[in-house]
């Protein structure tokens, strides 16, 4: 089964920087919106953000909207998920994702190929 591969993910203290990275083939990434969700222990999925295939077009979850940032290189069919000022309520799995359409969506269930997921914890 076609998965994506996320990286980047670790231990940081408040107030930290992480770039996390999500690579995957070719027909697994476009032409289709990206997105970044995260599940921390004890609660369900939540929906981050997303980006239309072209880059046009974000959508974030609004308490991420300040401090998270995504975005993606088509050409190499990677996508990113920037975090600023991280606090321990960030902490979480990050999963990436990619959709069956160009435009995002911050409907899990529109989402097709996931990948396994990586670890961000923030330190306070």
């Amino acid at each position: 089964q076609v998965k994506l591969v996320e990286s980047g993910g670790g231990l940081v203290q408040t107030g930290g920087s992480l770039r996390l990275s999500c690579q995957g083939p070719g027909r697994a990434f476009g032409p289709y919106s990206l997105g970044w969700f995260r599940q921390a222990p004890g609660k369900e999925r939540e929906f981050v953000a997303a980006l239309s295939w072209f880059g046009a077009t974000t959508i974030y979850s609004h308490s991420v909207k300040a401090h998270l940032f995504i975005s993606r290189d088509n050409a190499e069919n990677m996508g990113y998920l920037r975090m600023n000022n991280l606090t321990p309520e960030d902490s979480a799995v990050y999963y990436c994702a990619t959709s069956g359409s160009r435009l995002p969506s911050n409907d899990s269930s529109a989402y097709n190929y996931w990948g396994q997921g990586t670890q961000v914890t923030v330190s306070s």
